[in-house]
């Protein structure tokens, strides 16, 4: 009760009161929400569906996940869902707040560690005159045009703010490149290390130290003590620190770095020593009066980067972290943004000028300092719009700045939509500009059938995991041939391409100018399945390069093609996406793995095979003298048919391997244009032909002589007669003619199913080799006149073959065919379904081609 003007009266006050943490249920009438705890595990499932829902609906625009967390955390803020009362009252209550900040501070403080387990300092030391330069030039020109803005600024919408502190905030602000999105946004577009990807990393990572220098620097002088005997001493005692982690802390962590096995788990008491230790330099740094965070990315800066140590502790912390904790720092940042701050043409277009500068003072600076040393236009405009990410570290620099009172709602609202913006045109602008070139040698041995080079055979063979080597190997083992001198083998494991922060280093160890490569001294020769295939190479007398292809599913082909042409690979050789079950079905352990196996059948620049291993060879690898297999070759005829024998007959050169031939014939007045296939024609106006109105098959068909198609496969068959030496005395009826590792039948088909699967089931085979029959025989085509193809990559036979009846493992074979990367493909089936009625006159093609394939059947 105070008095004024002689009367009495009562100051009403408002109390926050703290939330209970847990409650005792409904109960007993407890509303969850009214309670700490439950209300937290609402809300970050509130953002977890929120986010990851937007950065499903980005993928396309091929957006960082920082985008979609940055538009998450401000459309639940007061710009949008916030902006109804009851949702903010019962959702995000301000009692609330303290817990949600605290969680996602601490989050972001395991972040930050993460971030300076990142960066090598002895990396960032090698950093040569150009990536200096380009640093350089990246943090000076946009810090002075930040300074400049600043003065606009507070003549306008930041009046009163502190000078000092405000112009060093918006020099960081418009300065700062976020090292964790760059290399993101590098490693998807398999930018990483090429000359362009390098260079920018190097950059960024000096342009990322020198930015946490200046933030401590503005942190030290927007204390709420404005002495600047204060600063100073806060100054002092942040470089007093990074002196005793350097000093001190530095070789304690080697040595406990050095304790850890190679290859092995962490101990856990290790584990609980380095946590410990982050949290305890993260404590200094907030006594001193700087910020956690940055004694957590000091510590990190000081854990020994050699080995795998670094990398097994991000292994260990990042799943936890960046997609539990994290995502809650940007609601927290998203609830202190309010873009209707932004309402007057005024506040509009400062927006706009703030965009114009940041992105005009990195990638000019960025763009005149490249092009002076890589004297090319579209590497250096990449390079600049490259350093102009934003992202996570812009919002950890507003957010301190906001905290501090630096920076008012408005400013705030205006420059985290400016960080939005420049990390939103990253992505799109560097794909057009810039796309690294392929320096690819010519070469001519890209399938078997009728190959007479004298080159070395090279093959290559990709793994998903360790469950896929023994049967490529023994696969390959087979393969080579009688001259083993000759082979060539490349091994491909192909991972996915994650959000991980784990995933950006392994990509960096795995990749050479944009491409995988054999690293003959790096970590990835402890991996079990590297080691597997070093053991084959010397065992067989092969030379084996092992590489690692770490790309998104849906660009992994570009990879397997590009490393195959690179390479010079004859054929190459891909796992099919299902692997044998205890009950002799076949699951999928990777859908994802079909569409690239799709990808590659339509791009590949050589012979194709794709293995179903049933695991007949066993799960081990076997030695090349206990090799005991039988294979046979089911042939109808066509250019793939005709690469399957050419395998199947290599195979017979090893002398552990009984090849069996089977030619299949009919009785039928089979015309060279089958009258089952339905013609159609697409928009474009190419022709499709349809292997029976009710059937899902497509075949390519082109303009050529039958009659030369035939005596191409009797030319094949004629080969492979020459292997079968005529016995002493023929059996009765004279066929099949055996010899001891090559025999050869004619078998007159009747019953296409039975037929195949009758192979398959009857347990002589350890393999069969099939054609995948894109362009199929005119008999094939009348045989599956009425299929229906559930795996329509592996063709009409290799179909059948996937059956629970078949015991043998399958390879189905597509021969390499220069003219079918210019044939134009049909989208999706339900279209060609539309123009079956349509029958327009055929449009040529040059060659004498004709359409043909829809893109679940690729040419």
């Amino acid at each position: 009760m105070v008095k004024f003007n002689g009367s009495d009266y009562v100051l009403a006050s408002t109390c926050i009161h703290p939330m209970k943490a847990t409650s005792n249920g409904l109960w007993q009438k407890d509303s969850p929400i009214d309670f700490s705890f439950p209300l937290l595990v609402i809300q970050i499932l509130i953002v977890l569906i929120l986010t990851r829902s937007l950065a499903f609906l980005l993928r396309p625009l091929r957006q960082p996940r920082v985008i979609a967390e940055i538009i998450g955390g401000i459309l639940l803020g007061p710009s949008a869902l916030g902006r109804n009362q009851n949702y903010m009252r019962h959702l995000f209550p301000k009692q609330s707040i303290t817990v949600l900040e605290t969680f996602a501070d601490f989050g972001l403080l395991f972040f930050l560690f993460m971030v300076g387990l990142e960066l090598d300092l002895t990396a960032i030391r090698r950093v040569g005159k150009q990536s200096l330069a380009v640093a350089v030039a990246g943090m000076c020109l946009p810090f002075v045009a930040g300074v400049g803005v600043s003065f606009v600024l507070r003549a306008t919408v930041a009046k009163g703010t502190d000078f000092g502190p405000f112009l060093v905030f918006m020099g960081v602000a418009m300065s700062i490149t976020a090292f964790p999105v760059l290399a993101r946004i590098l490693a998807e577009r398999k930018l990483l290390t090429t000359d362009v990807g390098q260079m920018a990393m190097s950059a960024a990572a000096v342009n990322d130290v020198t930015a946490w220098i200046l933030l401590a620097l503005a942190v030290a002088l927007s204390g709420s003590n404005t002495s600047p005997t204060v600063a100073i001493w806060v100054l002092l005692c942040g470089a007093a620190f990074v002196v005793v982690m350097f000093v001190a802390v530095k070789p304690l962590m080697s040595y406990i770095g050095n304790m850890t096995p190679e290859n092995e788990q962490i101990p856990e008491v290790i584990i609980c020593i380095v946590l410990g230790m982050t949290l305890v330099a993260g404590f200094c740094t907030e006594i001193i009066g700087i910020h956690s965070i940055f004694g957590a990315f000091v510590f990190g800066l000081v854990i020994p980067k050699d080995g795998t140590f670094a990398t097994s502790l991000i292994e260990k912390l990042e799943d936890f972290i960046s997609c539990l904790l994290l995502p809650l720092y940007f609601v927290a940042s998203g609830l202190k943004t309010n873009v209707a701050t932004i309402s007057s043409a005024q506040s509009w277009g400062l927006l706009v000028l703030v965009i114009a500068v940041a992105c005009f003072g990195k990638i000019f600076g960025t763009f005149l300092v490249s092009q002076y040393y890589t004297r090319n236009v579209r590497k250096s405009l990449a390079i600049g719009i490259l350093m102009n990410t934003k992202g996570l570290v812009e919002l950890i620099v507003l957010n301190i700045g906001k905290d501090r009172g630096v920076l008012n709602d408005e400013v705030f609202a205006i420059l985290v939509l400016m960080a939005l913006v420049t990390t939103f045109m990253t992505t799109p602008l560097v794909m057009a500009l810039y796309k690294p070139a392929r320096n690819i040698v010519p070469y001519t041995r890209r399938k078997l059938a009728n190959d007479k080079s004298k080159e070395s055979l090279r093959i290559m063979t990709c793994v998903h995991s360790i469950k896929n080597v023994p049967a490529m190997i023994n696969l390959t083992e087979t393969m080579r041939g009688a001259d083993k001198r000759t082979l060539r083998l490349y091994m491909l494991h192909l991972m996915e391409l994650t959000e991980r922060s784990s995933a950006i280093l392994m990509v960096q160890r795995a990749r050479r100018d944009g491409r995988p490569f054999w690293d003959e001294g790096g970590a990835a020769r402890t991996d079990q399945i590297v080691v597997a295939y070093e053991t084959f190479g010397p065992l067989s007398k092969v030379t084996v390069r092992p590489m690692t292809a770490i790309s998104r599913f849906d660009d992994m082909h570009e990879d397997i093609c590009g490393s195959a042409e690179e390479k010079r690979a004859a054929i190459l050789i891909l796992p099919f996406h299902k692997q044998l079950r205890f009950d002799g079905t076949l699951e999928s352990s990777h859908p994802e793995f079909r569409s690239v196996n799709r990808k590659v059948l339509q791009n590949a620049p050589c012979s194709v095979g794709i293995l179903i291993d049933r695991g007949v060879w066993g799960s081990m690898q076997i030695a090349p003298s206990n090799v005991d297999h039988k294979a046979v070759v089911l042939f109808f005829g066509g250019p793939d048919d005709r690469e399957a024998l050419a395998v199947g007959i290599r195979m017979a050169e090893h002398p552990g391997v009984k090849l069996h031939i089977i030619r299949y014939t009919a009785d039928l007045d089979i015309p060279d244009v089958p009258l089952a296939f339905s013609t159609q024609t697409t928009p474009e106006g190419f022709t499709v032909r349809r292997s029976g109105a009710a059937s899902s098959h497509y075949f390519a068909s082109l303009e050529i002589n039958p009659a030369q198609e035939r005596a191409m496969d009797e030319e094949a068959i004629s080969q492979a007669r020459k292997m079968v030496k005529e016995p002493p005395e023929a059996p009765e009826g004279g066929s099949p003619r055996i010899t001891s590792n090559c025999s050869y039948e004619e078998i007159e088909i009747t019953d296409f199913q039975d037929a195949v699967s009758g192979v398959g089931s009857s347990g002589s085979y350890h393999l069969i080799l099939v054609g995948r029959s894109r362009r199929a025989s005119p008999l094939l085509s009348v045989l599956v006149s009425r299929r229906h193809p559930e795996y329509s990559e592996l063709g009409p036979v290799g179909d059948v073959l996937t059956s629970s009846t078949c015991t043998a493992s399958v390879l189905v074979v597509q021969q390499y065919d220069p003219t079918s990367a210019t044939l134009p493909k049909l989208n999706d089936t339900s279209k060609s379904d539309k123009l079956e009625k349509q029958e327009p006159p055929t449009k040529e093609l040059s060659n004498s081609r004709r359409a043909v394939l829809p893109s679940d059947s690729p040419v």
